[in-house]
């Protein structure tokens, strides 16, 4: 289920038209099995044009430059465009990608979760298609825990109770100064009914929600339960601490269940999966999504194709396929109830239930220099003063949306 990927170099030029069959240039991160689905589109399309897969390099930051350099300079050899889903409001906002409107908009709104659907708008309309998305769940260990805890308050304490026992007891997740850091953080303000920004996203609130998570957060980090490496700790080195025995419990993407049943089968009967905790019992946890949506680029010669082909490329049978083969949750809601999902994601349930109510990061075409505030502000979690975190976050995030002394 883990997502295999390959690197292929991307052309420096990406090809043009000789006036025969247009060429649909779909500029995507590297997905190892992407090329069936591109044929599979190519074979549908019968001629009418043909989709042509340049690999964007391997780093998510390395693949933002190669795209805004591109649309920067208004290149029309760009038509597809698969982008992280904290992207889409920013290249919508520097109008380099077309809005989705009319039949287009309406088969990409129809059945797909609103989640996904929320990051791929911008002032109300839609921008982008969500191809795959993600949720981080609660992995905890059987032989330690027989019901997992469903708040951040109970969690800490079993792992307090655990260390006492002289048991394996942390609580392992990412708590390292990057974007990791910002989703722990971003769902424990959703899961607290706070508010980073206003709801127009241009006005730094930090509200009492934000600082109840702030409170959260720190608490965590100082209860004697995370792991030594914890603000350094990234994700696959998060999931290699679990596998190796020191912890009870883990908040990390789906992707970790099938690596350890390879690399630690002895210890993956004993892991089970549940509901990311919530902040307060009473509210269920809103967690944050990640994922890709497809954009259309403004500069490219064939816009109605790339519709069509973007439409393809992330239809119901092509997220199954991705699903199953490259170990992306898909954003369209019946997918899940196919047969085949239930072997590849027997957590498919859970996932579900947590992307019907997920949350996701603040929307704003600053993102990018929103996280790097936030990254820098938040680490390390240990020292965050509550109140004047929340304070110094307000003030630079609000620089931030004005582009005041941040480069992204």
């Amino acid at each position: 289920m883990a997502a295999a990927l390959v690197a292929v170099p991307l052309g420096a030029c990406a090809g043009q038209d000789d006036g025969g069959v247009p060429t649909i240039n779909f500029y995507n991160p590297p997905v190892e099995n992407m090329q069936h689905v591109i044929d599979e589109c190519n074979a549908a399309a019968a001629g009418r044009y043909e989709i042509v897969y340049r690999v964007l390099p391997r780093a998510a930051d390395d693949q933002r430059v190669q795209l805004v350099r591109r649309l920067a300079a208004e290149d029309d050899s760009m038509d597809v465009l698969g982008l992280d889903v904290t992207w889409t409001q920013e290249f919508a906002g520097a109008n380099w990608i077309r809005e989705w409107t009319g039949q287009d908009a309406d088969q990409v709104r129809q059945g797909t979760l609103p989640g996904p659907l929320e990051s791929a708008t911008y002032e109300d309309k839609l921008y982008a298609a969500p191809n795959n998305t993600n949720v981080q769940l609660l992995w905890y260990r059987t032989d330690l825990v027989p019901e997992p805890p469903r708040t951040w308050d109970a969690m800490i304490s079993q792992a307090q109770q655990l260390k006492a026992e002289g048991k394996p007891y942390q609580v392992i997740t990412m708590g390292a100064q990057y974007e990791g850091l910002v989703v722990l953080y971003n769902t424990l303000v959703a899961g607290a009914n706070g508010a980073i920004l206003s709801e127009d996203g241009r006005t730094a609130t930090m509200d009492a929600g934000a600082v109840k998570a702030l409170e959260l957060l720190k608490r965590f980090a100082t209860a004697g339960v995370t792991s030594p490496s914890f603000t350094n700790a990234q994700e696959d080195p998060a999931r290699l601490d679990f596998q190796s025995g020191n912890g009870a419990f883990q908040l990390n993407w789906p992707y970790v269940y099938p690596a350890m049943q390879e690399a630690a089968p002895d210890l993956a009967k004993n892991v089970r999966w549940a509901r990311y905790p919530a902040v307060d019992v009473s509210t269920p946890s809103r967690v944050t999504i990640g994922g890709t949506n497809l954009a259309v680029s403004a500069y490219g010669r064939h816009p109605a194709e790339s519709f069509e082909a973007a439409r393809c490329l992330r239809n119901a049978a092509h997220q199954k396929y991705a699903a199953i083969n490259d170990g992306v949750p898909p954003t369209i809601e019946s997918v899940y109830a196919e047969p085949e999902m239930a072997e590849a994601y027997p957590m498919k349930d859970v996932i579900l239930e947590e992307l019907r109510d997920a949350a996701v990061r603040p929307l704003s075409p600053a993102y990018q220099n929103i996280s790097t505030v936030m990254s820098a502000t938040l680490s390390p979690p240990g020292a965050i003063d509550p109140a004047r975190t929340a304070e110094d976050l307000r003030k630079q995030i609000q620089d931030a949306l004005e582009s005041k002394g941040v480069l992204p």
